[in-house]
């Protein structure tokens, strides 16, 4: 099952490029120390020099106008206090295009962009940093079974055992007694696996952490199907009372620390398909070749754009025909920047993602900037070769 960003994501990445000015706003939604907005000031700065780039008259400028006063109103009484971050598009030329996505994760600065399509680059790096997984946090007697996506909690279940107590007396009594309590915690543990697949299976998950006292982990291992094993990222300490807040945040930083591990091995796995003529393409020509002709299974990019090299050709190959394409970003407690070309760079790492979400390939943010430096910063594991 998708996520609803994927899903979001995957409706932007269709958008056909448009004759009219397309907005695509992040906001970090996240208060300042008094509880205040931070973006408010980013807002009026950015705003105003895409709008003095078109005659007073134009159609662009009519549509841009729109848009501003559309977006001022949706942030004004639409926003949710709980939202860390904001991500809207919008393009009043273009049949009143509209679309904002509130988020529990953070956005980590302001930026605006103004092209013929909307920029996707951010919020698909969201979408890899804050995957959809399973958590489970359990004893022998109780087991909380948690799924999270995009930094929130979306669903728990809760599977409770028999409770049993030890008795006093010795002998053979208290050893019959003993075996009747590890029969109840190996049929509890049976039942929280079962439940475990089945919300693996029926949500679409591929990742599960585990937390659990020293008694309840080994027999939760030794249940593990072959498909369930393969799917555990790793086991960490936990209490079982643990708040849903401390769950989260201790399973998604083991997912992270494992994360930097599959990076390394994508690469490892990506480099040795090149040389062995296989599977696999490096650079941003090759990539964006392969991309165009539906062969990309996965495209590897790194988490920095600006450390893409052959960003100019990736545009004239392209065919990209930017409607007075600009861009601002700034830390929030900063404000604005002046409002500018976003880098060839930046815009060649979002044509590469989002041609990978039309095509229905993966995309693999590559934290660590050593790994791709070599190749560009880009390549992609293929489906086939021509």
């Amino acid at each position: 099952m998708a996520t609803l960003l994927t899903e979001t994501i995957d409706r932007l990445a269709g958008f056909q490029p448009a004759p009219f000015p397309v907005l695509s706003l992040y906001l970090n939604a996240q208060p300042d120390s008094v509880g205040r907005d931070q973006f408010s000031v980013f807002l009026r700065k950015a705003f105003a020099q895409p709008l003095s780039t078109y005659r007073a008259t134009s159609p662009e400028r009519e549509s841009l106008t729109k848009d501003v006063s559309r977006i001022e109103q949706y942030v004004a009484e639409s926003l949710q206090p709980s939202a860390n971050g904001v991500a809207i598009f919008a393009c009043a030329g273009a049949d009143d295009f509209f679309e904002a996505v509130q988020l529990d994760a953070p956005i980590e600065q302001h930026a605006l962009y103004v092209a013929d399509r909307p920029h996707l680059y951010p919020l698909a790096r969201l979408d890899d940093q804050y995957p959809r997984y399973a958590a489970v946090v359990a004893d022998t007697n109780v087991a909380r079974i948690f799924v999270f996506g995009t930094n929130r909690l979306e669903r728990e279940d809760q599977v409770v055992g028999q409770k049993t107590k030890r008795i006093k007396a010795g002998g053979w009594s208290q050893a019959r007694f003993q075996r009747h309590v590890e029969q109840y915690h190996l049929q509890h543990v049976k039942e929280v696996v079962e439940r475990l697949d089945r919300i693996l299976r029926d949500e679409g998950i591929g990742h599960v952490v585990l937390a659990g006292d020293e008694v309840v982990v080994p027999l939760v291992r030794e249940q593990l199907p072959p498909s369930l094993a393969e799917k555990l990222v790793d086991v960490v300490r936990l209490d079982t009372r643990a708040p849903e807040r401390e769950v989260l945040e201790a399973s998604l930083e083991t997912l992270h620390e494992k994360d930097s591990e599959t990076d390394a091995a994508l690469v490892v796995r990506l480099f040795d398909e090149v040389r062995a003529g296989g599977l696999g393409v490096t650079g941003a020509q090759g990539t964006l070749d392969a991309l165009t002709l539906g062969q990309v299974d996965l495209l590897l990019i790194t988490a920095d754009p600006g450390l893409i090299r052959g960003a100019e050709r990736v545009e004239q190959a392209a065919g990209a025909q930017p409607v007075n394409e600009a861009g601002t970003e700034a830390s929030p407690d900063r404000g604005a920047a002046a409002a500018a070309e976003p880098p060839a760079e930046e815009r060649a790492a979002n044509r590469l993602v989002t041609l990978a979400r039309q095509t229905s390939a993966g995309v693999r943010f590559i934290e660590n900037p050593d790994l791709l430096a070599d190749v560009g910063g880009v390549g992609a594991l293929l489906r086939f070769r021509i």
